[in-house]
This record gives structure tokens, sequence and C-alpha cells, in this order.
């Protein structure tokens, strides 16, 4: 069932998703070559829980195997999404995809931001600027009378036609008061199909697209999906409600391109 959000309920999934952005701009703060994504994990959890909130992801249900066991998805180079965070050092080249959840005031944030670790090769930076296009591209089709195909319409025709691959087996979803809720929120799709977007509809829309094959695969921790032929992967997610006749983003980059910007 969708639940379509009320003006306050709004406000406080707001709030969820700004220490999410915050969470991920403390993350950009301390990510370099030789830093370990178990280290960032334990960050996050920091920023989270000193500013009041919960992790969502740490100790999520899985139908496959154990419970999820950090706070972040940690998800390096051909890692598309839900990477478990561990020991290894990020080197320089590398690309880092990390999706974080809080939930504060009893309301969960969400969002996922692509981050380059050092020196990134021009190709692989290309496909993470056509990624976090697609997600734009995806919003600003979110409008009430729209379809929820519509959505993912635009993101799959902005990375199709650049020759990248579409996840199809993981897909965006409604927020609120659950981490995941009605509807589901596709990469791909058809224009007109689907569910009717209204106002108070508040869902989280998240390309995850590869630079090769868009076929995908299951690492031996439950978790990890990797693209089958080993290319790289980009995601990015925001946050938003529909609301007063327009896609309002919830979750925040704003910070984070400032402190790419200082970097590169």
């Amino acid at each position: 069932m969708i639940y379509l959000k009320t003006e306050d309920e709004i406000e406080l999934l707001r709030r969820a998703n700004l220490l999410v952005s915050q969470t991920l701009t403390e993350i950009a703060r301390q990510l370099k070559p030789g830093v370990t994504t178990l280290a960032l994990d334990t960050l996050a959890e920091q920023v989270i829980r000193d500013n009041g909130g919960t992790p969502v992801f740490k100790g999520f249900p899985n139908p496959y195997g154990p419970e999820f066991p950090a706070s972040i998805c940690a998800s390096v180079n051909n890692i598309v999404v839900h990477g478990v965070p561990d020991a290894r050092e990020l080197r320089d080249g590398d690309i880092l995809s990390v999706d974080c959840g809080a939930c504060l005031e009893g309301f969960c944030g969400d969002s996922c931001y692509t981050f380059c670790v050092g020196e990134v090769k021009a190709e692989v930076r290309q496909l993470l600027k056509t990624t976090k296009e697609a997600l734009y591209k995806g919003i600003e089709t979110a409008l009430p009378g729209r379809r929820i195909g519509d959505i993912g319409f635009a993101v799959q025709q902005h990375c199709e036609a650049q020759g990248y691959g579409v996840v199809r087996e993981f897909v965006g979803h409604g927020v609120g008061r659950e981490m995941h809720e009605d509807p589901a929120v596709p990469n791909y799709g058809k224009r007109g199909a689907g569910k009717q977007i209204k106002n108070g509809l508040c869902i989280a829309i998240e390309p995850m697209i590869t630079m090769g094959s868009r076929e995908v695969a299951m690492l031996s921790d439950k978790w990890s999906i990797t693209t089958r032929d080993g290319k790289p992967a980009a995601h990015f997610e925001h946050s938003i409600a529909i609301h007063n006749g327009k896609a309002d983003i919830l979750s925040s980059f704003e910070e984070i391109e400032r402190i790419e910007g200082k970097q590169y």
C-alpha cells in the first residue's frame, strides 16, 4: 500500500534525510587512499548516533543469509550495491558507492553517493557523471499526474543512449516510517506505465548503472552484488517528496560536491 505523507511528515523525512546527507559529507571529508571502508562505517555510525538517529541498515534482515552487519553499504569499483565494509584499504583510482540510511524521529532517510578515491580514470568519471545526471532526469520527471514508469524511462534512456547498462534486479522505493515502502521505483520502464504520482508521495530514486553489461551476481557474503563482467558500476540516490506540485529533494549533495571541487 502507498502512504501519501502530510506536510509535517515530509518535514520529518527531510530531517532524517539531511542527517544522512551530513553523514555522507563526513565520509567525503575523510575519504582518501589508505582509508578502509570499515573505518568509514565506524565514522558513519558515530555521526548518526551523535545526532539522535539510528543506523537503519545495521541488522537489516536478509532472506539469503546473515543480517547486514554495518551502518553503510560500501561498494567498491565493480560492486553495484550492498557492499559490506571491511578492512581492505581503498586505493588511488577506486570508486566507492556509499549508501546510507538513518531513522530519526520515527522517519527514515536514504541516500547514496559514488565517490572518487584519488585520481580516477576519465571513462570511469564519465560513468559517474552520467549516473548522477540520470538521477536528476528521473527527479525532474516525478510530477503529479505522471507515472512511476516515466521516471524509469527517463533514467534508462539517458544511460543506455551512452552505452551503459541499467541494472534491473534492484530498484528505488517508497520511503517513510519504513526504509522500504511501496511503490517500487525501477530505473527502467515505459512512459505512462505504473502507479500514478501524486502530491504526498515520497520515494527514493536510485540509478544503479554499469559500464558494461547490466548482468549482476551475488557474492558469497550473500549481500554484495557485483557486475558479472567485472566492470565498474555507479550508484546515486536522493529521497524526494512530491510536494506542492513538484519534486522536492529531501537529501542533499551540495556540501559533498563542494568538498569534491576542492579536491579535484
